[in-house]
């Protein structure tokens, strides 16, 4: 892909105008959160490029000529099916981390599925890839290097995709758990074990007349009577929407105390949310479990998706963000569940002791890098492959890693360099849109601000 190089005053309007379409009518009634997230994203251009999937997708739509006459898009490796597939929608280097699995394993993957939606298998690629040169730029890593990073990713990612297509055992593609994984890879699962529900309940409530209850302070915001009402009552909607083999103890879903929160993070600016204090699998104090109800936001690439299958599939934002990732996480987590609140969907899952992000900060050594983006590669594809007819959903009713398999097979030797050239020309495409963006919100440009 070859960005327009456009100069920053028409460059700067455009960012304005996309903002406007994904973040006008949060911002506009919060204001004070979008601040906050905005100031986190001028901290660096790999912060702004996370917070501007919005931005990304426009690019790569414009970019893309758009939908084809079968509304489909057109290009390297897409057709009918390889066009609309389960995807990330936010696939880049800080998006994996740690999770306790409905088995109960300790499991390292991709994670936060906000933004996934159903569209062009590429596009995670693309945007991962991109992630890739802007953490290499910051670490001084040369052109050459980068690009030596991003052919590493595609051939994992290739290696995985046609192992998976070709019927793989298990143990010939394992999860990565305490018992496969290396380097930074075990770290974080070795330091996701080290964690323990109780130092989250410990940090998050306190006891008071024999019961626990969430702590004041903390970011906690106590709720009118009326406000706590309607979200038990979305609590009860919640619950009809877990799996079966989720509802094994009916006491474990006792409700002991409700707070309200205000998302203020890169992605959650302006969403209001809730946590519930839930009695868990006994009796004992120390097996509470919290989890949380978080409005769910309209996903940057849907809005360039015209298919209305895909759109009128899902009944609201929370029910997508769950059908999602349950089509893209093996054995995600069992609280995970959808409701509505106020008319709009609602995500809820438990705020997990066991999750421990991916932490780039001393992964500094070329060849230590170029190992774990071998393995995010593998990770990318397998979370590919686990998102078609055998995930329960009929929206992508064919094997997913034989349609990519088949497509990549079409053309082996451009596949790399296609990720290569993308990543270079939207990496310096980011960072010239970062210092833009650095300028118009110094200098009290973006509107509502």
């Amino acid at each position: 892909m070859s960005v327009p190089q456009l100069n920053e005053e028409p460059r700067g309007e455009e960012i304005l105008a996309v903002f406007d379409t994904a973040f006008g009518e949060l911002l506009a009634a919060d204001p004070a959160a979008f601040r906050v997230k905005f100031r986190k994203m001028a901290a660096s251009a790999f912060a702004f490029y996370r917070g501007t999937a919005c931005l990304f997708y426009h690019d790569l739509d414009a970019a893309s000529g758009g939908l084809g006459d079968a509304g489909t898009f057109t290009g390297p490796y897409l057709d009918d099916r390889t066009s609309r597939v389960w995807i990330h929608g936010d696939l880049h280097a800080e998006n994996f981390g740690t999770y306790m699995d409905s088995q109960g394993r300790l499991i390292f993957n991709v994670n936060d599925f906000d933004e996934a939606y159903v569209g062009p298998f590429l596009w995670d690629l693309k945007r991962f890839s991109a992630s890739i040169a802007l953490v290499g730029y910051a670490k001084a890593l040369s052109d050459d290097q980068i690009t030596e990073l991003v052919q590493v990713y595609a051939g994992a990612y290739r290696e995985r995709i046609r192992a998976l297509a070709t019927g793989a055992k298990q143990d010939e593609v394992p999860p990565f758990t305490l018992d496969t994984a290396d380097g930074p890879l075990l770290d974080a699962l070795r330091d996701a074990r080290s964690l323990t529900r109780f130092g989250l309940l410990e940090s998050m409530t306190e006891i008071r007349d024999f019961e626990r209850r969430f702590a004041p302070g903390g970011g906690s915001i106590e709720l009118d009577a009326a406000t706590r009402y309607k979200v038990l009552a979305a609590f009860d909607g919640y619950l009809e929407t877990l799996p079966d083999t989720s509802l094994t103890r009916p006491d474990s879903y006792r409700v002991k105390d409700v707070v309200g929160r205000r998302g203020i993070g890169i992605g959650s600016a302006g969403l209001p949310s809730y946590n519930i204090l839930l009695e868990g699998n006994s009796d004992a104090l120390e097996n509470d479990v919290v989890i949380y109800v978080k409005q769910a936001q309209t996903p940057a690439v849907s809005r360039h998706i015209t298919d209305r299958a895909i759109r009128e599939y899902f009944q609201h934002e929370g029910h997508r963000t769950v059908i999602s990732q349950r089509a893209l996480q093996a054995h995600a987590d069992p609280w995970l569940g959808w409701t509505e609140l106020d008319g709009a969907g609602q995500l809820v899952a438990e705020v997990s002791p066991y999750a421990v992000d991916l932490d780039w900060s001393d992964i500094d050594d070329p060849e230590e890098i170029a190992g774990v983006v071998a393995d995010l590669g593998r990770a990318t594809a397998t979370m590919h492959a686990a998102a078609d007819d055998t995930s329960g959903e009929s929206l992508v009713p064919f094997s997913t890693e034989r349609a990519i398999d088949a497509a990549l097979a079409g053309d082996e030797e451009s596949f790399a360099p296609l990720l290569v050239e993308f990543a270079h020309s939207y990496g310096a495409r980011a960072r010239a849109d970062h210092q833009i963006f650095l300028d118009l919100f110094r200098n009290g440009r973006i509107p509502g601000l």
